[in-house]
């Protein structure tokens, strides 16, 4: 249980340290980007302006919500998978 434990911090620590530099890529870009960006639409419904904050907020987002499903996908098969082999060894 504590490897378990351990592996899941470093892969929820590694997320976040993903999302994070999606953000501060943003902000980058937005800052020193170039002059003629347009705005992005978040998930097609929001649009948001190439400032620093609007593509800091879009990357995070963006990468945060795609890594986060496959990170719950990932989750939620694991926990079967050890159930189903709790199961076989009783």
């Amino acid at each position: 249980m504590t490897g378990t434990l351990r592996g899941r911090s470093i892969v929820v620590a590694l997320y976040a340290v993903i999302v994070g530099i999606t953000g501060v890529v943003g902000a980058i870009l937005g800052a020193f980007g170039p002059d003629d960006l347009t705005p992005v639409a978040l998930f097609g419904l929001i649009d948001i302006q190439p400032t620093p904050l609007g593509l800091a907020v879009y990357g995070a987002t963006t990468i945060g919500l795609i890594l986060g499903v496959l990170l719950g996908l990932v989750a939620y098969v694991s926990r079967r998978v050890d159930a189903e082999r709790a199961g076989e060894q009783s």
